[in-house]
């Protein structure tokens, strides 16, 4: 179907939600939003802000149709976009009784359906018969703190159908976002996913004081690492992965010091337990929920992939990262 003209709802209310909600209300004369919590939306209205996240972005309420029922929601709106952290994903859908089938969803979730292990394009196609050509990804490098600064910030759309991308991208351009497009939507999906888990080691080494220059040989790595799984898992021709939606995202996250995985690891590798640094975040650390995934993904594909493996062991295993990161040094190039 040609891309919708009717209403566009967020669906959630974390700081990436909110900082996509201030970007489309620079196009859009009003936006639907789902937040889960009805105490929130009422703190919200009186405020004039999120209450918990990016707290610094004033929002016009006028503008704005709060709902904390997600099947009212998904009734009002044509364009879906969702925007919760990957682990609460099914717990937030089995809430919905309304079809998905002849919406426009965009996933601005940046990691993989747990215990399912796929990507979220996917899973909407597989279980809520959405068409592919119906189904977007919304990518960066770009940090929900920066558009909140309203600094200039990159974004690419990802779609089977390149004109419905470019439509969902015309609701995004404004001074301080530019978007490009892709028909690439596994590929872009993956280096979400994988980004995050290179985050975290990125923040580990910079938690156990190794320098720039280990950390530029790590990126290098991590890019190598990236390429061979996502042209093994999904092999395409026109795919360069030194474009910014791999490339820029995978840097941007684990150099930002807005990174909460880049923070998580850095907290992991100052000696803090991996329980201990996921009570003291306030946010969710995608790569450590994406390291699991992509670890068991990676039993079919097989590709080699020692920089996943060494987070899985500190993670999950709870291998010493000291002892980690040394093998991994070894190996390095």
């Amino acid at each position: 179907m040609a891309f919708p003209q009717g209403k566009l709802a967020i669906m959630g209310g974390g700081s990436w939600a909110t900082a996509i909600a201030k970007i489309l209300l620079s196009t859009e004369d009003s936006i639907n939003w789902y937040i889960r919590r009805e105490d929130r939306i009422e703190e919200f209205k009186r405020l004039g802000h999120n209450p918990a996240y990016l707290t610094s972005v004033p929002f016009d309420i006028n503008r704005i149709n709060f709902y904390s029922d997600i099947n009212e929601a998904v009734r009002d709106s044509e364009v879906l976009i969702f925007v919760t952290p990957s682990p609460y994903f099914k717990a937030h859908m089995s809430k919905l009784k309304v079809k998905l089938s002849d919406r426009f969803i965009v996933s601005a979730i940046k990691g993989i359906v747990p215990e399912d292990n796929l990507l979220m394009s996917e899973y909407f196609h597989r279980f809520y018969g959405v068409p592919e050509e119906n189904i977007s990804v919304l990518a960066g490098p770009c940090h929900a703190e920066e558009v909140a600064m309203e600094r200039l910030s990159y974004l690419t759309i990802g779609c089977a159908d390149a004109d419905n991308a470019r439509c969902f991208a015309s609701k995004l351009n404004n001074r301080y976002v530019k978007t490009s497009v892709s028909t690439d939507v596994a590929g872009i999906e993956f280096g979400s996913v994988l980004k995050n888990v290179y985050a975290i080691a990125a923040g580990i080494c910079n938690g156990m004081k190794y320098g720039d220059n280990f950390q530029a040989v790590l990126m290098s790595n991590a890019l190598n690492e990236m390429t061979r799984f996502i042209n093994t898992a999904r092999p395409m021709e026109q795919r360069v992965i030194n474009d910014s939606v791999y490339l820029g995202d995978m840097l941007v996250t684990c150099y930002s010091r807005f990174s909460r995985n880049r923070v998580f690891g850095s907290m992991i590798g100052k000696g803090y337990s991996v329980k201990a640094a996921q009570l003291e975040m306030e946010m969710v650390a995608e790569g450590y929920y994406g390291t699991k995934c992509m670890k068991e993904l990676n039993e079919h594909y097989h590709v080699d992939m020692p920089i996943l493996s060494a987070m899985y062991n500190i993670l999950y295993e709870r291998v010493s990262p000291m002892m980690e990161i040394k093998l991994l040094t070894d190996s390095f190039k």
